[in-house]
């Protein structure tokens, strides 16, 4: 019996472990999505009244953006063109303002940019250090008021009408 432990002890002394290694990567690259709510891809200021063109106009868009962000972010806007021309007149975007707000799902913690001027280079509306799966952001457009726009009605148009396109990007940070 001696001898047989002395044998199988010797047997397990040259019986050598095998084991091999896997390197587990978790890959993430960033991911931004930024869409505009489909029913309000035309925004209109209407100017109707004495008191509009005194005192300008608001349109309110509730969850105009919806936000997928693979950690913190920027979103951005910037118009096609710093004037918006219609026959020889002409009206700067930067009369416009953009307010930016927490839709009706928050993305806790980000700031939002309050009256920022329409131009032709972008400006940050919103920043965040922290990602989130369909945000909302509300966006407010304020047409000028103080009589700003009062000579810029052109008779036989019905109404007049200055367009630029405004683009909305989504940058990771």
């Amino acid at each position: 019996m001696k001898q047989f432990l002395l044998s199988a002890a010797g047997l397990l002394a040259f019986a050598t472990a095998s084991a091999q290694n896997v390197t587990l990567n978790v890959r993430l690259k960033p991911i931004q999505t930024l869409v505009v709510n489909t029913s309000q891809k035309v925004v209109n200021l209407e100017y109707v009244t004495k008191d509009d063109y005194q005192n300008g106009v608001t349109s309110e868009n509730p969850d105009h953006l919806n936000i997928y962000s693979t950690g913190g972010f920027q979103v951005k806007v910037k118009a096609s063109n710093a004037a918006m021309q219609n026959g020889g007149k002409s009206i700067s975007t930067n009369t416009i303002l953009i307010k930016a707000s927490a839709g009706s799902d928050v993305l806790n913690g980000a700031q939002y940019s309050q009256d920022v001027q329409l131009s032709g280079s972008e400006s940050t509306l919103v920043t965040s250090t922290s990602g989130g799966v369909n945000k909302k952001i509300n966006i407010a457009y304020k047409g000028a008021g103080a009589n700003a726009y009062i000579n810029n009605y052109i008779a036989g148009q019905d109404p007049t009408l200055y367009t630029t396109e405004l683009t909305y990007t989504i940058v990771s940070q």
